[in-house]
C-alpha cells in the first residue's frame, strides 16, 4: 500500500505451530513482534537526512505499534525522496491511515484471531 511518501508492505506470520512447509514460517521468532524492515535510499538525501528520516521512521512504528491487529506481523517501509521533509507525527500519521486500510484489515482477518494463518502479503 502506498501513502504520498511512503510505500508500505505488511505480513501477517504464521504461528509458531502451523509449519505447512511455508518458508514464511521459517527462521522467523514466534514471540515479540511487531517487526520493521526500512528502505532509505539514496534518492531520499544524503547520510545525515537518511539516518534521519529511518530514525522518524522508528519513532512512529513505535509510538504506533499498538495499531497493528496482530503483534505477529512484519512491516517493511520504503521512504519516497518526500519522506526527508517530514516529522515522526507526520510519518506516523501515514503509517496509521495507511494501517486502517480495509485491504490490511481484511488480510488480517483471514489470518484469525491470532495470526495463525496467513494467505496472503499485502502489496
Amino acid at each position: 500500500m502506498t501513502t504520498p511518501d511512503l510505500v508500505i508492505h505488511v505480513l501477517p506470520l504464521i504461528g509458531s505451530d502451523d509449519r505447512r512447509g511455508d518458508p514464511r514460517s521459517t527462521g522467523i521468532a514466534t514471540v515479540g513482534g511487531p517487526w520493521l524492515g526500512l528502505i532509505v535510499s539514496k534518492a531520499v538525501g544524503n547520510a545525515v537526512i537518511r539516518h534521519r528520516v529511518a530514525r522518524r521512521l522508528r519513532a512512529a512504528f513505535m509510538h504506533n505499534r499498538d495499531s497493528y491487529p496482530s503483534s505477529q506481523t512484519m512491516t517493511v517501509i520504503r521512504a519516497r525522496p518526500s519522506a526527508a521533509e517530514l516529522s515522526s507525527v507526520a510519518l506516523g500519521t501515514q503509517l496509521v491511515e495507511a494501517l486502517s486500510r480495509r485491504r490490511v484489515r481484511e488480510a488480517f482477518e483471514s489470518t484469525g484471531a491470532t495470526g495463525q494463518t496467513a494467505s496472503r502479503v499485502l502489496p
